[in-house]
């Protein structure tokens, strides 16, 4: 037995231990309970006896006044109360102790009732004082001998709670001692060997005694001190190793952050690629380094940047037909290419000293579009790590000189839009008014040579209003290719427009503001500003209205309206040139913003000019 729980698992002792102080608790509550359950049945049937007396009296004074309704309900309670002592109540602990005293006592009590009752039930006044009093001494006697009973049952209930207490007392101790034999004494030898390793002596070992958790700790902690001990001598080198390999890989992230960071700052191609060239060389620890870029005819390797060439060296490496020599043959992935001087003694890497070079490709979206040269005077050591931050810093590299370029033609692609854009504008205005004053002139020059004054007269007047409306245009121009909204708000520049609007043309102009919304994009802003000045524009020339009406509404859409009320137009009809030339321009601005264009216009009931956005566009906010 003692064999078994030596070996035992520290669970299962402490079961063990558990259960049977579970079980003695139990059993002890359980007893408790039962004990408490008889006094509180006892107590309930003190009380029913009681009442017995109490209604022994209340019979002898209804059947001594006369009133025998009333005497029999108290006898049939009576004879309810004694089934009850008798029988117990389900509902409630009530119930006679079952013991001789109590028994012989019930017994009498029911004898006595039954003569009572007799006496009680019969005609006349058949109860006498006596019959009273021995019924009433009998219930009394009844009452004794259950508090007899419950007085031994109160007595041994006490004795349980005191025996409780000292087992309880019994338990803890007896707890606390096992758990200071299969816990705490076990910690507390681990703990000791514990702080005896930290500090340094690997030589301590925990005895094996038992089978249970402790023992497997005690086995475990001395192979981990085994191992230790025989780690502790080759330790020194792995951390130096581990050491230099962290060193290394700093080196390469702050490497590779610097490359990042110069990257973003770097406004022009020469820029970028000279400072690259210097992080190159630093990175890889390299004599020198040249970074070269396909031409557009891809022929030709140009050389952007470089630093350590000889200057002869640099002059021919210019530029370079890919395959000609060691550069200019770049790989997906870096590569390290001896240089064989016995092969090529009158080469000029030979000559300059260079025995190795490692080719780093330039990719730009999966095309290789150029490589960067690092060139050694010494064998190149480079482990992966060390290819794998080339080829991070050459896509680093290729990345910023394609975005360069891509923001060059951007630019470019901005400013012939705007060219455009100008050209059309001075095409749909002036150009035709000059044709027009060209003609006129033309006129004018016949009509003088024929000596027609009046005709003279008229076509001078032509001229003179040709010449101010191209000076209108002109303005108008002007005023349009000026403005620019201020910030994220386009409503001050819209308000500027609609002020010259009424100084350049008299007629009265509204602008009414529907909401609040999210700010549009600059670019949206100065094209759909642009929208509201040609349709303005079209206004003051064709329209002789007498009001305009500007509404900007934020919510749902993002949306502006320009409704006057002049003469309008068929819009399946033909119109003025000017017209569509207007209504084409206003349209291919509101498409290149995304926004939707309606015109809606009749003869004699003005005009309005619609721009929708959609609602992804503007998210409107309160």
């Amino acid at each position: 037995m003692t064999w078994l729980w030596n070996n035992a698992r520290v669970s299962t002792k402490v079961g063990v231990l558990g259960a049977g102080l579970l079980a003695i608790a139990l059993a002890s509550i359980g007893l408790t309970l039962w004990i408490g359950w008889q006094l509180e049945g006892g107590a309930a049937a003190v009380n029913e006896a009681g009442r017995l007396r109490m209604q022994t009296w209340r019979i002898a004074h209804a059947v001594a006044s006369g009133e025998r309704t009333e005497a029999r309900q108290l006898l049939q309670q009576v004879d309810e109360a004694l089934r009850l002592i008798r029988e117990g109540d389900p509902a409630r602990p009530l119930f006679l102790p079952r013991d001789p005293q109590t028994a012989e006592a019930y017994v009498s009590v029911s004898s006595g009732w039954r003569d009572f009752k007799a006496q009680a039930a019969g005609t006349g006044n058949q109860l006498n004082s006596k019959q009273v009093n021995d019924m009433v001494h009998q219930v009394d006697r009844l009452v004794a001998a259950i508090e007899s009973k419950l007085a031994d049952w109160n007595a041994l209930l006490s004795a349980v709670q005191l025996a409780l207490v000292g087992l309880a007392i019994a338990a803890s101790v007896a707890f606390l001692y096992a758990s200071h034999l299969l816990v705490f004494a076990p910690v507390d030898r681990l703990r000791r060997s514990l702080a005896i390793v930290e500090r340094g002596d690997l030589r301590v070992r925990i005895e094996e005694g038992s089978r249970d958790e402790f023992g497997d700790l005690a086995r475990a902690f001395n192979r981990m001190t085994e191992r230790l001990q025989a780690l502790y001598g080759s330790m020194e080198s792995e951390v130096r190793s581990k050491t230099s390999e962290l060193r290394e890989e700093k080196h390469r992230l702050a490497a590779l952050y610097d490359a990042s960071a110069f990257a973003a700052r770097a406004t022009t191609q020469q820029e970028l690629a000279a400072g690259f060239a210097d992080r190159l060389r630093r990175a890889a620890r390299c004599d020198a380094v040249a970074i070269r870029w396909v031409d557009s005819s891809q022929q030709r390797m140009v050389l952007l940047a470089a630093q350590g060439l000889p200057p002869t060296l640099l002059e021919q490496e210019r530029c370079l037909k890919p395959g000609d020599c060691y550069c200019g043959s770049p790989e997906p992935k870096a590569r390290v290419i001896p240089i064989r001087a016995e092969h090529e003694p009158e080469s000029a890497c030979t000559r300059a000293g260079f025995v190795a070079v490692i080719s780093v490709a330039l990719p730009v979206q999966g095309r290789l579009m150029g490589e960067v040269n690092l060139l050694y005077r010494e064998e190149p050591r480079m482990g992966s790590d060390d290819h794998d931050l080339l080829d991070s810093l050459a896509s680093h590299l290729s990345s910023a000189l394609e975005g360069l370029r891509l923001e060059a033609l951007q630019r470019e692609a901005a400013v012939a839009e705007e060219r455009g854009l100008l050209a059309r504008e001075l095409h749909d205005s002036i150009a035709q008014s000059l044709a027009f004053m060209k003609i006129q002139l033309q006129l004018l020059k016949d009509a003088q040579q024929r000596g027609k004054t009046e005709e003279t007269t008229r076509l001078l007047d032509e001229l003179g209003l040709g010449l101010r409306e191209s000076s209108a245009d002109v303005r108008a121009l002007l005023m349009n290719f000026r403005t620019r909204t201020t910030g994220d708000d386009m409503l001050p520049a819209l308000q500027q427009t609609m002020q010259k609007f009424r100084l350049q043309s008299g007629v009265t102009a509204e602008l009414e503001v529907d909401g609040h919304g999210a700010p549009l994009p600059a670019d949206v802003q100065v094209q759909l500003l642009h929208v509201v000045q040609e349709a303005l524009s079209n206004v003051r020339k064709h329209a002789q209205a007498r009001s305009v009406q500007v509404r900007l509404t934020h919510q749902p859409r993002w949306q502006i309206e320009i409704q006057d009320d002049g003469q309008g137009f068929d819009l399946n009809g033909d119109a003025p040139d000017e017209s569509h030339v207007g209504l084409r321009i206003m349209r291919e601005r509101a498409v290149k913003v995304g926004a939707s264009f309606e015109v809606e216009s009749s003869p004699g009931v003005g005009t309005r000019v619609r721009v929708s956005l959609p609602e992804s566009a503007a998210l409107s906010h309160e």
